[in-house]
């Protein structure tokens, strides 16, 4: 029987940064990957690529990307200090994200980027989302200036190539569904192999397997009742296998066990994300349009905040509504700001040439409501306060509730268009505890456990109540490696090294 050094359960970025970190250790490491080749990757695969980290100054973001001097000298960069980063992740969260976990995160996000170019990886300027022109310069806005080229899907070939050049085994088909454990020391993991059960023995073990976004009777029973209604934005293989593994072993779960990433969503997607089309359904241009549900009122602050900011917890105010469902509702001064995915073939769409036509075409609203919603929004502008995009430009609404605090542009001028959405659910916020320095599982009465560690979405105290975007990735980077280096020296007798 073989036995590996290194034994990592999952193949999205967090895995694959643990097991290139654990055989540039010296480890001998193999995969186990429960999707085939053409559905394998997590829900990395559906990421859309953009990434937030620490950066000082534009010659920290040249240590990434290739930028000109025509670039440097003509774009405003908006920079990403360490202190701006732990104000978004902190204001947030509630400021209940775990201090240890976030001063990682934070403090070896842009080590960990340059850390993935010398894998291979390779980043563009995500001019198509956070920039405009203004005045001849590009200005770009929300603290992300950087993207993966080619999106999740490239992070992940990127990872894989690297692996698979460096020796890393990756079992495809394989589902994990049980920890070797002899009460002291996990020393590997039982799987399902193309449906044949199969022991895998390895001196550590790697859990990064995704949380339980696709498994309908879990979310029921921690996100709360209705949830098994929302779409699942990612990929169907995250039911919790690894969560349930460690805590039949007795890991010790933390953070935020009801807290989920949940988006604007079309309305009619399947059930699951299809990585062919996986940036058809994003409904992400709502700060820009009224939020109308059945009753033909809106339900929030569409401007509060840049989407980055709010989209992640706007999935679940949807879902609250009746019928759970709403309509995203724009008119013709709006429409250059929309997102591409607003012209996929994949929406749900209806035109009209005055409001009370639209009103009698937005399937299951009371149109009634929703005229005396869009007079009473129209006549509540501060209309003296110039729209700006690229700011919160305190173009707000007076004396309705609830108010829209940024962006506020009347709806009067045709034609007019709204998009039916509904809750799409990305990832959930609950995991185990483990050691920032290792990446170590923790037991219920918080000693680490001998040969397990876990990265991605499986380390819990991250994420509470809300998500600042483009910080997924970069987490499962970060934890990726440090668990990989942690489980790469404990296979080795040796003493972890510091992530820095």
């Amino acid at each position: 029987m073989q036995q590996w050094d290194v034994l990592v359960v999952g193949k999205g970025n967090a895995a694959l940064c643990a097991a290139l970190t654990a055989r540039d250790a010296g480890a001998r490491v193999a995969m186990l990957e429960a999707a085939s080749v053409d559905e394998s990757g997590g829900n990395s695969r559906f990421a859309g690529g953009v990434l937030r980290f620490a950066f000082e100054s534009v010659e920290d973001l040249q240590k990434i990307v290739d930028i000109s001097d025509e670039e440097v000298r003509n774009t405003d960069w908006e920079m990403n200090t360490r202190d701006l980063f732990y104000d978004d992740l902190y204001r947030v969260t509630n400021f209940r994200t775990d201090p240890q976990l976030s001063e990682a995160l934070i403090t070896q996000s842009l080590d960990t980027l340059i850390w993935l170019r010398q894998q291979g990886v390779r980043f563009v300027l995500n001019y198509r989302n956070s920039a405009v022109q203004e005045n001849g310069k590009r200005k770009f806005y929300g603290r992300m200036p950087v993207e993966v080229n080619g999106g999740g899907p490239g992070l992940v070939q990127y990872l894989t190539d690297g692996a698979v050049k460096k020796g890393v085994e990756i079992f495809y088909d394989t589902r994990a569904v049980s920890l070797l454990y002899d009460g002291e020391q996990v020393l590997g993991v039982t799987a399902k192999c193309k449906g044949k059960q199969t022991t895998f023995r390895a001196r550590t073990v790697v859990l990064a397997c995704g949380g339980f976004e696709a498994n309908p009777e879990w979310r029921t029973r921690y996100l709360g009742q209705g949830w098994e209604l929302a779409k699942v934005r990612g990929t169907r293989f995250n039911v919790g296998d690894g969560l349930k593994m460690a805590l039949d072993i007795g890991a010790c779960p933390y953070g935020n066990w009801s807290g989920r990433h949940a988006v604007s969503w079309e309305r009619y997607a399947p059930e699951f994300g299809n990585i062919n089309a996986r940036h058809s359904s994003y409904r992400h241009s709502y700060p820009y349009s009224l939020m109308i549900n059945a009753e033909g009122k809106r339900f929030v602050d569409e401007g509060v905040d840049f989407y980055n900011y709010t989209y992640a917890k706007y999935g679940a105010e949807v879902l609250k509504q009746t019928g759970q469902f709403a309509w995203q509702v724009f008119d013709a001064k709006a429409k250059p700001l929309l997102r591409p995915s607003y012209s996929e073939k994949e929406v749900t769409k209806v035109v009209a040439q005055t409001l009370e036509e639209l009103a009698g075409k937005l399937e299951g609203v009371n149109p009634q409501g929703f005229l005396k919603t869009v007079r009473e929004f129209n006549a509540s502008i501060r209309t003296e306060v110039p729209f700006d995009r690229a700011i919160k430009d305190g173009r707000c609404t007076v004396g309705i509730e609830p108010p829209k605090t940024n962006w506020a542009l009347a709806l009067d001028t045709p034609p007019y268009e709204a998009y039916a959405v509904t809750c799409g659910v990305t990832f959930t916020f609950g995991g185990l505890r483990i050691t920032p320095e290792t990446g170590q599982v923790m037991d219920v009465n918080q000693f680490p456990i001998p040969g397990l560690y876990t990265a991605g979405e499986m380390v819990g105290g991250i994420f509470y109540f809300n998500y600042p975007a483009g910080t997924g990735l970069v987490s499962g980077c970060v934890f990726g490696r440090i668990a990989g280096a942690g489980a790469a020296a404990a296979a080795k007798g040796q003493v972890a090294p510091l992530m820095v």
